[in-house]
């Protein structure tokens, strides 16, 4: 036998060595975050990056039922009410976190995404992280639907703040001061630019927020009861209860309605 710091082994197992996956290394492999990231900026080079308002070089104007956008791909993929509750176009709930208006607003959304999925993809696991961007992606869509039907709406930000508000109650649930980890901080710079700044889905920001703090203490409900699929059921109903809020909502601005 040999001795070694953890007690006697044998001299087979001394000379074996397992590979630990520290709380670093993992934190390097967020790959959902990544792919999120991904697709997001595929979107954006494949619509041309044009402003939503603009009629750059490039960017043929289209116009809808909510007013002019950019190009074909805003165009059927921004949130409208009168598109989806006339046209029938209920992919805009979701295709709508996907888009976005120009460089800027994609760089600061995918930034805060890359932050806050380094954050809390390694801390409740992949599957619940996708789970939760759904989760405040449409909640978002609910929020921006609710206070702007009329107007097209688009970028991940309402997912983003999701995520803001996930990381808010997981942080209070392990006991880590949100204004000691900038979290807290993080918010209130964004609300106010929410509220300061023209152009802004204020619906969207505020449902997405809601909706994400309420998606991770359906995970800690699951946790509770050591039933990590109620947490995701839980966090499922939440995503249907907001697409089914979006749906009547929109249904209300129709142009037929």
């Amino acid at each position: 036998m040999t001795t070694t710091p953890v007690g006697m082994r044998c001299p087979e197992c001394a000379r074996q060595r397992t590979k630990v996956h520290t709380m670093r290394s993992v934190a390097t492999q967020p790959r959902v975050t990544y792919a999120l990231i991904a697709i997001n900026v595929l979107v954006f080079v494949i619509g041309g990056g044009i402003s939503v308002s603009s009629g750059l070089p490039g960017g043929v104007v289209h116009v809808d039922a909510c007013g002019p956008t950019a190009n074909a791909i805003q165009q059927h993929g921004a949130l409208c009410g009168p598109s989806i509750a006339d046209a029938h176009e209920y992919w805009r709930l979701i295709t709508a976190g996907f888009l976005h208006a120009n460089l800027l607003h994609i760089g600061f959304n995918m930034y805060l995404l890359y932050v806050l999925g380094l954050i809390l993809e390694p801390a409740i696991g992949s599957l619940r992280f996708g789970a939760l961007y759904f989760a405040s992606l449409v909640a978002g869509s609910f929020g921006a639907l609710l206070v702007t039907p009329y107007g097209n709406t688009i970028g991940a930000s309402g997912a983003v703040f999701g995520l803001m508000g996930a990381a808010v109650v997981e942080a209070r649930a392990r006991g880590i001061s949100v204004v000691q980890n900038q979290i807290g901080f993080l918010i209130v710079i964004n609300l106010v630019f929410s509220f300061t700044v023209s152009g802004i889905s204020i619906g969207g920001h505020i449902g997405g927020l809601v909706g994400g703090a309420l998606a991770a203490l359906a995970f800690q409900l699951g946790e509770r009861f050591r039933s990590p699929m109620l947490g995701l059921g839980a966090c499922a109903a939440l995503a249907i209860a907001a697409l089914a809020g979006s749906l009547a909502v929109a249904g209300g601005s129709g142009l037929s309605g």
